[in-house]
C-alpha cells in the first residue's frame, strides 16, 4: 500500500488529478489510515494506469467509464469498446482535417503577413481581426468553434 503522493509520483500527475477521479468514480475510494490518509494498492494503481492511457488516447470520462466497466467482465463481447474506439478515431480524423485547413491558413498568413512594415499595415493583424473571414481563404477553421492547439 502506498499514500496518494507516492502514487502521484508513479503515476505522473498530480495529487488532485487522483481525487477528483475518486469523486468522479473513476478509482474507487481507497483504505485509509487511522489518521485519514489515503492508502492505494495494485488495483489502484492499474486503475489508474488504465485511466492515464485512455486520456492520452483522448477519451472522455464517460467513455473511460464505458471500458473501465467493460474492462471489468471480461466475459462481455469487446463491441462497446471497439464502437467508443471507432467513435474517437472518427473525431481525431474530423480534428485533423480543421488543423490541415487552419495549417494552410496559417501558412499563407505567414506567406503574405508582413516582416518589416508597421502595425498599422500589418496583414496578419488585419486577417485576424476580421472576424468575418473575409480575409481568409475558408473558414473552416472557425467551423468547431474550439481552439484546435
Amino acid at each position: 500500500m502506498i499514500p496518494i503522493g507516492a502514487l502521484a509520483r508513479e503515476a505522473d500527475c498530480k495529487v488532485q488529478t487522483i481525487r477528483w477521479y475518486e469523486q468522479v468514480g473513476l478509482l474507487p475510494s481507497p483504505a485509509r489510515t487511522r489518521g485519514g490518509h489515503r492508502l492505494y494498492g495494485r488495483a489502484h494503481r492499474e486503475r489508474l494506469a488504465f485511466i492515464r492511457h485512455a486520456r492520452e488516447f483522448g477519451f472522455g470520462l464517460d467513455a473511460i467509464r464505458q471500458l473501465l466497466n467493460l474492462a471489468a467482465k471480461p466475459e462481455r463481447p469487446c463491441g462497446d469498446a471497439h464502437a467508443l474506439a471507432v467513435a474517437r478515431l472518427g473525431e481525431v480524423e474530423a480534428k485533423l482535417r480543421r488543423l490541415a485547413v487552419l495549417r494552410d491558413e496559417l501558412a499563407r498568413l505567414v506567406e503574405a503577413g508582413c516582416r518589416d512594415g508597421m502595425a498599422a499595415e500589418c496583414h496578419i493583424l488585419e486577417t485576424l481581426a476580421d472576424h468575418n473571414h473575409g480575409h481568409c481563404l475558408s473558414a473552416a477553421h472557425a467551423a468547431s468553434g474550439e481552439p484546435l492547439a
